[in-house]
């Protein structure tokens, strides 16, 4: 039951963002081109998803104890920020400019091979395979120091 509603959350997400157009890379290039053909539509997307998000939140901390689906809900708890997350995040901002994917949207365009598609997945998976067999360097540093 839980692959099945996993299953249902990715089409449904996958079909918002071929309704949004965020699966084409030229609206998404033309939104972040502000001084030149600038394209608005993308941020009432955003606007949209953050009130929803937002609105499911707070229902969500207010009414429930547990998921439906879990033992735990898997939200965050950190508010630091660590060179990691802000190199990270630099990464992903360069690579979302320069190419209008960002990996969601990527893999969207996929089965319809979207112009660059088949060549921004493969680059991302490897990517990912880097940045998840790249050892913490700050986590060997403090257990040095120790």
């Amino acid at each position: 039951m839980k692959q099945i509603f996993a299953l249902l959350s990715g089409l449904v997400f996958g079909f918002g963002l071929i309704i949004s157009g965020m699966a084409n890379p030229a609206k998404v290039l033309n939104f972040l081109d502000v001084f030149g053909i600038w394209d608005p539509s993308l941020a009432f997307v955003m606007g949209g998803a953050i009130a929803v998000t937002a609105l499911g939140f707070a229902l969500m901390f207010r009414n429930w104890r547990t998921p439906y689906f879990g033992s735990t809900f898997h939200v965050p708890t950190r508010n630091d920020l660590e060179p990691k997350l802000l190199i990270g995040a630099a990464i992903f901002g360069v690579g979302w400019g320069m190419g209008g994917f960002c990996p969601g949207p990527a893999l969207t365009a996929l089965p319809i091979a979207a112009a660059g598609t088949l060549i921004f997945v493969p680059f991302m998976l490897i990517g990912m395979w880097i940045a998840r067999h790249t050892p913490d360097l700050s986590s060997k540093r403090t257990e040095g120091a120790a």
